[in-house]
């Protein structure tokens, strides 16, 4: 690969006008080459990129076998993804074709996690509602009743930095904080967190607050058995990843009112949907018509992240990441490096 920083060209898919914004405004510290296309990377738009040895994608970019495939023969030496989940991405596929792989592991927790309080409160608090009657001259209160969460029970599944962040904040409000995770956080258990296993966060928690990654593990963790567990009424939110959630499990669960409240960021299907205007398209996804419909449940479309300090960082460690790989084919942050 080129050392000569100038002459490398970063083709951008799945670019929405923020993405141009950001990126355009650090790389003049940078000097890359860039190529932005609105369209998502997947086995036909590949087609696009024409002299281009990295291209850098998003959560919804199809990066598939055969799309790396493709990749390599187009001598594509680096995927960069502007994100830090990276369960799109065949990772033997690319260490088969010699593709090195990175990540943003870290941007801002906090931005993740103060958009899962952020729901937290919405729901409970009704807000959404209440402006929307005020505007009408509505001032009644009936139908706007909420709960304390002082001494509420709030259960996080995940305990890395995002997980960590939501903690303090949830802590914050005086609320009792239980966590399950694979290795447990001294840091946490010294603020006052519990850990405890799986099937007693279920059990035991008000809101259940999910900030895993996806994986074989822990796809459609919440499911007809998890909820089976959980309390009536129970909340749970959802700003990792969609197919951390059964949709149709769900479903079920709200029309029979063990989920009292459902707030999502991310939905599995999203991919179809999210970071497009559809106001005047029909919708055929009936899952997310039926879960709209609901007057307990809130749905964004995956802006969780959407800071400007997150933006800030997605946009500096991308390139860092970028440069170290063509500098020195390494990067220093081990959890960087995916391939």
């Amino acid at each position: 690969m080129s050392l000569n920083l100038g002459a490398n060209k970063i083709a951008f898919f799945s670019t929405q006008p923020y993405d141009k914004t950001f990126f355009n405004k650090y790389n003049e510290d940078f000097g890359f080459q860039l190529d932005f296309f609105e369209t998502q990377l997947n086995q036909q738009t590949v087609a696009l990129i024409e002299a281009c040895e990295i291209v850098c994608v998003f959560v919804n970019d199809i990066v598939n076998e055969t799309v790396i495939k493709q990749l390599a023969e187009k001598n594509v030496k680096i995927i960069a993804l502007r994100c830090a989940g990276f369960n799109n991405v065949d990772l033997e596929a690319a260490k088969k074709h010699n593709i090195k792989v990175c990540r943003v592991p870290a941007y801002s927790p906090q931005a993740v996690a103060e958009h899962a309080m952020a729901m937290i409160l919405t729901l409970n608090r009704k807000t959404h509602k209440a402006y929307n009657r005020v505007r009408e001259q509505n001032f009644s209160l009936n139908g706007l009743l909420g709960f304390d969460l002082f001494g509420k029970t709030i259960g996080i599944i995940g305990t890395g930095n995002i997980g960590k962040a939501f903690s303090k904040i949830a802590l914050g409000f005086g609320c009792k904080v239980l966590a399950y995770d694979i290795v447990e956080s001294e840091e946490m258990k010294k603020d006052g967190v519990s850990f405890v296993g799986l099937e007693d966060i279920f059990k035991s928690s008000d809101i259940i607050s999910l900030h895993c990654p996806l994986n074989d593990q822990t796809k459609h963790i919440i499911n007809t058995t998890s909820l089976s567990f959980m309390k009536e009424s129970v909340m749970i939110i959802n700003t990792s990843r969609g197919g951390l959630i059964e949709t149709s499990s769900v479903i079920e669960g709200l029309k029979e009112g063990k989920i009292g409240y459902l707030g999502i960021d991310v939905y599995e299907q999203e991919e179809k949907l999210f970071f497009r205007d559809l106001s005047a398209d029909i919708i055929q996804d009936d899952a997310i018509q039926r879960l709209m419909s609901f007057p307990n449940v809130l749905v964004t479309a995956h802006q969780a992240f959407f800071t400007n300090e997150a933006l800030t960082q997605i946009a500096l460690v991308t390139f860092n990441n970028i440069k170290s790989l063509l500098e020195q084919n390494d990067i220093e942050n081990n959890a960087a490096l995916l391939v």
